[in-house]
């Protein structure tokens, strides 16, 4: 028997009895800010009974724990504690503070606590152990953590049951609200967007003097400098297509990624008559978040909607695989499974770092990725995966790729910069 998708609308979650209790992870980041937000103008809807964070934003933390009462706060640090409880004190006053958790395995801990759903939108490979934790204690999972699928997929599908995790990333939100349209079996394709980045339209012999300046200049979104580079090069948009690989169980050849400059269009499910169902929102990433936090229920007013009685003009290009190879690369990073996803992910993160330092060329990112996942070879067999092995791929990727990136950087930084 062919097992259930990790994500399945047509599997929605448990009920909860009244509130559903909701645990964030990475509260003081942009998803979890956002989600504390979402949260906090919903009181009927949820209660949080847990916080995590790094531990960088005490003063944050200590807010979103006075505004929404949990039982337990999270820090990955435990030398910042006793910051922490004089935060926490500063904003309780006379009331007893939550309980603390404290050091690397505490999101994981705080992940497996009693809840209904865990969101996850802790940023890296740490937010691995927190999903695991979560999925194996019986929990919903609204996942906003690539790691967990990128670089721990097999993990992650031999732990979660059918329909366990909701998506929080937007392409892979607007297609849990497209599948839901229909039967697994009537799915033809599924169309991934991808707004272009700033380089759209551009040869490979035009991106090779490209400045980090250049790359961060986003035209639609407002992100992070590592995710924005990764919009730039494609790879965001590689990663994305092993992530619904592995959440909705349908193949690679069935996963083809469309340019959409305008972000309207998160994504899209083609079904066998023809008929082509569309997910279109503003781009903002509360819509997707009240969906992982809420399916099959829908937030009233969650996201701004789109003025249609204002003139809308989208458009929608082929990807030009030549200039950007980091889609291609990714489908078979994703076929060979077991580690090899590990090593693209994190050859990619140490790459980026180079390019945004000046030290290695824009089209130096994909160049030297390739190389190292050639180099990693036949990857352990995803059947006999384990967290140790994970690391120690992620380790020895990031080490080849700083060596690869280095030698690969010298003509580059001998050319400077052209601004």
């Amino acid at each position: 028997m062919t097992p259930g998708p990790l994500a399945d609308p047509h599997r929605p979650p448990a009920p909860a009895a009244g509130r559903r209790d909701v645990v964030v992870l990475g509260s003081t980041g942009s998803i979890g800010t956002q989600a504390v937000e979402l949260i906090g103008r919903n009181p009927d809807r949820f209660r949080v009974t847990g916080l995590a964070a790094g531990g960088q934003r005490l003063g944050q933390l200590a807010a979103q724990a006075r505004r929404l009462r949990p039982r337990t706060v999270a820090v990955a640090r435990a030398d910042v504690v006793p910051a922490l409880r004089q935060a926490l004190a500063a904003q309780y006053r006379a009331e007893p503070p939550p309980e603390i958790l404290a050091g690397p395995g505490a999101a994981a801990e705080l992940a497996a606590s009693d809840c209904h759903t865990v969101l996850n939108g802790i940023t890296g490979s740490i937010g691995l152990a927190p999903t695991l934790a979560a999925l194996e204690a019986g929990r919903t999972l609204a996942l906003a953590n690539k790691e967990s699928l990128i670089a721990g997929g097999p993990l992650v599908a031999e732990l979660a049951r059918p329909g366990q995790i909701v998506p929080v990333d937007s392409e892979h939100a607007a297609l849990f609200q497209a599948l839901a349209a229909g039967a697994r079996t009537d799915v033809r394709r599924l169309l991934l967007t991808a707004s272009g980045g700033p380089f759209r339209g551009r040869t490979r012999a035009q991106l090779a003097d490209v400045t980090p300046a250049d790359a961060l200049a986003h035209p639609t979104w407002s992100m992070g400098p590592t995710i924005t580079v990764n919009s730039a090069t494609l790879v965001n948009k590689g990663l994305e297509v092993i992530e619904a690989h592995l959440l909705f169980g349908v193949p690679f050849d069935r996963i083809e990624v469309v340019i959409h400059p305008q972000s309207a269009v998160h994504s899209m499910v083609e079904f066998v008559d023809g008929s082509t169902l569309v997910q279109a929102a503003p781009p903002d990433m509360r819509g997707p978040l009240a969906i992982g936090l809420g399916w099959p229920e829908r937030i009233a007013d969650a996201a701004p909607a789109f003025d249609w009685t204002a003139p809308l003009a989208w458009e929608f290009l082929p990807l030009d695989a030549a200039a950007f190879p980091a889609v291609q690369l990714a489908r078979h990073v994703g076929q060979l499974g077991g580690t090899a996803p590990a090593v693209f992910n994190a050859a990619n993160e140490e790459c980026v770092t180079a390019f945004l330092a000046g030290r290695l060329p824009f089209t130096g990112i994909v160049e030297t990725v390739t190389a190292v996942v050639a180099e990693h070879g036949t990857p352990v067999n995803g059947a006999a995966l384990t967290l140790p092995d994970i690391v120690a791929a992620e380790a020895w990727a990031h080490a080849r790729a700083r060596e690869l990136a280095t030698r690969a950087g010298r003509p580059a930084a001998r050319r400077g910069s052209r601004r």
